[in-house]
């Protein structure tokens, strides 16, 4: 059984429970995305992952922590854990962020990653006057785009012809760090998605669901045509609530379900009118409530601290290699969860 990698989502937004409580208080700084990845990486945290927006969805008047110059400077500050940063095609040309790239794979000393992310949020691109193509023409687009990236980060001359772009006779210099390039990872619910990631990316993200739901997205993608040599891994978004009881979690749960309604309420007409219709990701949302982001607490990683171990295992058995959490308060949450259930997998998980 493959040992699971636990990552971090920054807080990009500000928080990823109720929106602003004295204990967690509203703050999608540089400083405060440092301090946790810090953390993170003390207590053994091997990943994390900044979220890509150009305005806050809840509201524009929010602060918004900027991905690629904050993943620039978590390169500098850290020493071994994975920066993965969020890329939307629409917004770089890649021959831009394919230098970009480089620059911070050469920063982190080859721990810096992708997440290619087609986008749902029409708002930012409406109000900056960026086109936003139909659903199914932005993965064409993202096809086209990281065939591109890639092609540069091999080190050889390029000359691509493709449906968006065309490269004539262009290499980068300094190469990649990281062997043989930085790793590709890439989401969504879609078939186009599904179909993308087959394709051209080295780890597929599932949004947060209950473990059967997972199981069938693992099957269906690892079914799809692929060129690429290595098999496609899979890593998943949860919001973890651990406590020294399933009571205990189950409580903090409803508490922390009526804040999040409570204060995130008047801001979802903005995210939901500010939302691409054919998204599908929004779809499975519905099916599932929950607390965080990206499925957060439909993962089910809700219990006891031996019980979320437990199910942290029954995803590793399916497929799930790295798990990108959440938590609430951030900072003695992730202690919390390094303290009491990483020893806990651990001791379960069968020595091979």
């Amino acid at each position: 059984m493959t040992e699971p990698r636990y990552g971090i989502w920054i807080p990009v937004y500000g928080n990823w429970g109720p929106l602003n409580q004295p204990e967690d208080p509203f703050d999608a700084s540089y400083a405060r995305a440092r301090s946790l990845l810090i953390q993170a990486e003390r207590v053994g945290f091997s990943s994390t992952l900044l979220a890509q927006h150009i305005i806050n969805c809840y509201d524009q008047d929010f602060d918004q922590l900027e991905t690629w110059t904050a993943a620039a400077a978590l390169a500098e500050a850290t020493e071994k854990i994975e920066i993965i940063a969020a890329i939307k095609p629409l917004l770089f040309h890649p021959a831009v962020l394919a230098k970009m790239a480089l620059g911070i794979d050469a920063i982190s000393n080859g721990r810096f990653s992708i997440n290619l992310v087609s986008g749902w949020f029409r708002t930012e691109m409406e109000k900056a006057g960026i086109p936003f193509p139909e659903h199914d023409e932005r993965y064409r687009y993202s096809e086209d785009w990281i065939k591109v990236v890639k092609a540069l980060w091999s080190g050889e001359r390029v000359n691509y012809q493709g449906e968006y772009f065309q490269i004539q006779d262009l290499s980068y210099r300094p190469t990649p760090v990281a062997q043989p390039r930085p790793r590709v990872y890439l989401g969504g619910e879609s078939d186009p998605a599904r179909s993308l990631a087959a394709q051209e990316a080295d780890v597929f993200f599932i949004n947060g669901q209950p473990i059967a739901e997972v199981r069938k997205i693992i099957t269906d993608v690892s079914r799809r045509p692929r060129k690429q040599l290595q098999p496609l891994r899979f890593g998943m978004s949860a919001f973890i609530i651990a406590r020294p009881t399933d009571k205990e979690a189950q409580e903090e749960l409803e508490r922390l379900t009526f804040l999040q309604v409570q204060e995130t309420e008047p801001y979802m007409p903005n995210i939901l009118n500010g939302n691409d219709p054919a998204t599908v990701m929004f779809k499975t949302f519905e099916k599932y409530p929950h607390v965080g982001t990206n499925g957060g607490t439909a993962a089910g990683l809700v219990g006891s601290y031996d019980t979320v171990a437990s199910r942290i295992l029954d995803f590793v058995d399916i497929g799930v290699e790295t798990f990108m959490l959440q938590f609430y308060p951030f900072a003695r949450e992730l202690d919390r969860f390094a303290a009491e259930v990483i020893p806990r997998v651990k001791r379960l998980q069968p020595v091979v």
